[in-house]
């Protein structure tokens, strides 16, 4: 089916905010300040650079080759075999992680982390499993109300206290869970076919939706470190502002959940392209078997992990896959962007492993 390129600069950025602004700044600035205390500022512009250096390299990819699948399709035709299929495993446990970890973001914010999730996950399979899916209009609403609710607890945060003390050597660590919450920036590279221009819009569109969650991230981490100091490496953005923090609650596991869905639907359609391709076991070409597995493996995962740990094993899997990425855009011709994509994400794996 040919498909209407219909789509302006605005509307790919718009995709890549749903994207990137959800539930990752509810569940990743408390371990990024455990490492890097007041710190985790200088980490966030790291991340969001290596972040916009993998989009990017993702988007000429895209461009050359407009199939699904990724990074997993890249790595085998610009790379080879061994190579797409160490993205596509690196991609499945990553988001597998992800999805433990969104789930275990509902069970944090709610107050039983771990029974939640699992009923998290279970009840979002079901969904998946009848056919129900996240709609554009849903991921606009989210993204909404979590811009709306983040400001709010910016206008409302509690009086400044000690600030946190800036840790510089936790400053990579920091970066690479950091880069969790920039998860979803590779979606705009997937619009090849739907925008006009895509080789001008594209690429814009990625720089101007990372620059905006940058600034949006700076300005909550601001007033977190502000309002907690150092206490905001056992706290949530909940404790952020008493007076709002049911409030956050809600948008925190609205958002989580929005997610959750969404990585769900990734993970396991990912897992029955590499079925069919023989790399997963033959059943899981079964969408319903894939959607299954996937939920079965992201209850291991929060059975054994807590939010941080899923957040670490996620950042460390992810970070490969995108590895991966940038080393197939420097056979494009390509050389600046994916040299410095790929030293980053190798740099910001090696500096997560002690976590793991």
């Amino acid at each position: 089916m040919q498909l209407t390129r219909s789509l302006k600069l605005t509307d790919a950025v718009f995709v890549g905010l749903g994207s990137m602004i959800g539930a990752g700044v509810f569940a990743v600035f408390a371990p990024a300040a455990a490492a890097a205390g007041s710190a985790l500022l200088v980490s966030l512009v790291i991340a969001g650079v290596i972040a916009c250096c993998n989009a990017l390299s993702s988007a000429w990819l895209a461009a050359r080759h407009p199939q699904s699948g990724g990074t997993y399709v890249y790595g085998r035709e610009r790379l080879g075999r061994l190579w797409g299929d160490l993205a596509g495993w690196a991609f499945v446990l990553g988001k597998t992680a992800s999805c433990a970890a969104m789930a275990l973001t509902v069970g944090t914010y709610v107050g039983a982390p771990k029974p939640v999730a699992v009923a998290a996950i279970v009840a979002l399979t079901v969904l998946n499993l009848t056919g129900v899916q996240k709609s554009a209009l849903v991921t606009r609403v989210i993204v909404v109300v979590v811009l709306l609710v983040l400001a709010s607890t910016v206008f409302t945060a509690r009086d400044a206290v000690q600030p946190a003390e800036f840790l510089p050597s936790g400053i990579l660590p920091a970066a690479a869970l950091l880069f969790f919450a920039f998860a979803g920036y590779a979606r705009i590279a997937t619009l090849g076919e739907e925008v006009r221009e895509p080789a001008r819009t594209i690429p814009r569109a990625v720089v101007i939706s990372l620059a905006i969650t940058l600034v949006v991230y700076a300005v909550v981490a601001v007033v977190a470190l502000n309002a907690l100091g150092s206490d905001l490496a056992v706290s949530t953005l909940a404790d952020v502002s008493p007076s709002l923090a049911p409030v956050i609650r809600i948008a925190a596991c609205l958002a989580a959940l929005g997610s959750l869905l969404s990585l769900q639907l990734g993970v396991s359609r990912t897992a029955l392209a590499m079925a069919r391709d023989r790399r997963l076991p033959g059943f899981m070409a079964d969408l319903r078997w894939a959607e299954v597995v996937t939920a079965v493996v992201a209850i291991a995962l929060v059975l054994a992990f807590d939010v941080t740990r899923a957040i670490v094993f996620s950042s460390f899997c992810v970070l490969l896959y995108y590895a991966i990425a940038n080393a197939s855009a420097w056979t494009l011709g390509k050389r600046v962007v994916p040299a410095v994509g790929l030293a980053g994400c190798l740099t910001l794996a090696g500096a997560v492993l002690w976590q793991l």
